[in-house]
């Protein structure tokens, strides 16, 4: 990952816990793929992914989310999942940044 790529997990990461959320992995890796970061907030589990694009043009950094980019997220979401003893409920969120603007995103992709 570049540098860009680092420094926006990392703003990422700082706002959500800025706002409450409980960080409880990043760059978490299997077969599947990568989850950029975890997070609780509350009980409920919370897979956020990070995109990152200089511009808003093409769609931005939201629309570089595609079909096979959810799959992959869906498939190493279920393979973090069997690695807890209960599974808590669970969302997935997005943190997009297009140029300096974050936007986040939540419960923007569903797991079924």
């Amino acid at each position: 990952m570049n540098l860009r790529g680092v420094a926006a997990e990392t703003a990422a990461a700082d706002h959500l816990a800025r706002t409450g959320l409980k960080i409880v992995a990043r760059n978490w890796r299997c077969r599947h793929g990568e989850l950029d970061i975890v997070a609780r907030e509350g009980a409920t589990l919370v897979f956020v992914e990070v995109r990152q694009r200089a511009t808003s043009g093409f769609g931005g950094a939201a629309a570089s989310i595609n079909a096979a980019k959810r799959a992959k997220l869906v498939a190493a979401a279920q393979a973090y999942l069997q690695t807890l003893p209960n599974v808590p409920p669970c969302r997935f969120d997005a943190v997009c940044f297009d140029g300096r603007e974050m936007v986040w995103l939540k419960n923007c992709i569903d797991m079924d």
